[in-house]
């Protein structure tokens, strides 16, 4: 028998399907810091509020090969077509972009929010210039690069500099990491995969350099170039010795010719 008016009117008003307020947590809201170039320039960074990819930290080892390629800019940023993996928020890029690079393609994991917030910042500090020498796309390591190196002019299918900045603790993606560098670094003498770290869990260190391994077994040449002790640890309250879990190290991978 069909309700009457007066029986529906007396019924709650259900949906099965719809979660009661404050179900899920709130949205944490981005956050933003600046980094100060050599040259006076302030480089501001907008930070996803969370990212199970980690993409909602500036990592330390992202702040010093940045500083490195303020270093050695000549050598490795002017006119060069640089490829960067797992960017974050892509402090090394927009550095290599505003130093005079030809092409840079910063990358991170397809995830819209990750991406989004990649090319917010590229627009952020590189809105005046004409002609924009960075993009950024989603790539997954181990994939086809062609989307990538569509961004390079004609002819151009590698890249000069690669970097690789506190990505080495995916330990199970190092196959496919090592893919990506041989795949898409040019092969001369003079370029090169920055590979930069902190042994963030001291007691896997040993994994994190079973990279540079698998690198050398793979006909590339392996060379330790620097570390440098931060004043601060990241994560105050983690274990392990709070010596390596300030200190980033710097590597370069390079083509054995």
């Amino acid at each position: 028998m069909a309700a009457s008016s007066d029986d529906n009117d007396e019924l709650p008003s259900l949906d099965l399907f719809q979660d009661p307020a404050g179900f899920y947590p709130p949205e944490k809201p981005p956050s933003f810091t600046t980094y100060l170039m050599k040259n006076g320039r302030h480089i501001n960074l907008r930070l996803v509020g969370h990212s199970p990819l980690w993409g909602h930290l500036l990592w330390n080892a992202g702040q010093v090969v940045a500083q490195y390629l303020e270093e050695n800019t000549q050598q490795l940023v002017q006119g060069k077509n640089i490829l960067e993996l797992g960017a974050g928020a892509g402090l090394p890029s927009l550095v290599a972009s505003l130093l005079g690079a030809k092409q840079v393609v910063v990358t991170d994991y397809p995830d819209n929010e990750l991406i989004v917030n990649l090319r917010h910042n590229i627009d952020l500090n590189l809105a005046a210039q004409d002609m924009p020498n960075i993009v950024a796309e989603g790539f997954l390591w181990g994939s086809s690069a062609d989307a990538l190196t569509a961004h390079l002019e004609k002819g151009s299918s590698t890249f000069d500099v690669l970097i690789l900045a506190d990505i080495l603790f995916n330990h199970s993606e190092h196959n496919k990491l090592l893919d990506t560098v041989t795949g898409c670094l040019k092969r001369t003498s003079d370029s090169v995969a920055l590979v930069f770290f902190t042994p963030y869990r001291p007691w896997l260190l040993e994994r994190d350099l079973n990279f540079f391994k698998m690198a050398r077994s793979s006909g590339l040449l392996v060379d330790k170039i620097m570390e440098q002790t931060m004043d601060k640890v990241m994560f105050e309250n983690d274990p392990g010795d709070e010596t390596l879990r300030r200190t980033v190290f710097g590597y370069t991978v390079k083509w054995d010719l």
